[in-house]
């Protein structure tokens, strides 16, 4: 692969190719996932972007299936160390009740963590805005966890430019930890949520951008 890249102010370096989770433990069955993870390392892979809801909508899943799985390569791969663990919080409802609820986000983190296999989080994503909840009480509940040493780095996902720029005007004023990491959706056929506003926005405070 290409040269690595940092994201936005982080210390996490990845190149352009990030490896999506979703079908893992899903339509990917565990021998395959584990092909695919093999050759992505392989190939000069260090991130593998997943979520705690992949994949809940599937019949007889209840999510995790794919932190599941990863967790299990992870273990019988002995590859920890050459690769960065992204995954989310914000779509599966359980302990601590559901979104962005502060007590939610710490439930999620540490089913995650025990899913993965991981002692660290290496990037947390807020999956979705949740505009329930103050968001100075959302940062705060990841700053938390970051002091916990359970996750090393925060991002967003799926912000529209207005909730982001109040997310990191919130992180200034009662200084809390910011979105340093967006993921949009960002692909050749839907660019338009991205380009523009957004996507300024994230230049203008050296936000790094996993699409």
């Amino acid at each position: 692969m290409s040269t690595l890249r940092r994201l936005g102010p982080t210390d996490l370096m990845t190149p352009p190719l990030v490896l999506g989770g979703n079908v893992f433990g899903w339509t990917a069955d565990k021998a395959t996932s584990f092909a695919v993870l093999d050759a992505f390392v392989a190939g000069g892979g260090t991130m593998i972007d997943t979520a705690d809801v992949y994949s809940a909508w599937a019949p007889g899943h209840q999510g995790g299936e794919s932190e599941s799985v990863i967790g299990d390569w992870l273990k019988a791969s002995g590859k920890r160390d050459r690769v960065l663990i992204a995954t989310k919080v914000g779509m599966l409802p359980g302990e601590g009740g559901e979104k962005l609820a502060p007590a939610r986000i710490a439930a999620a983190c540490d089913a995650s963590l025990r899913r993965l296999g991981v002692e660290v989080i290496d990037l947390y994503f807020a999956h979705q805005d949740d505009d329930a909840v103050p968001q100075d009480a959302v940062l705060d509940a990841f700053g938390r966890l970051i002091d916990a040493g359970k996750i090393r780095v925060v991002g967003a996902s799926n912000f529209h430019a207005g909730r982001l720029k109040s997310a990191i005007d919130v992180a200034r004023e009662h200084h809390l930890p910011h979105y340093h990491v967006l993921q949009p959706e960002y692909n050749l056929v839907s660019r338009h949520k991205f380009e523009g506003e957004l996507q300024d926005l994230c230049v203008e405070h050296n936000i790094g951008v996993v699409p």
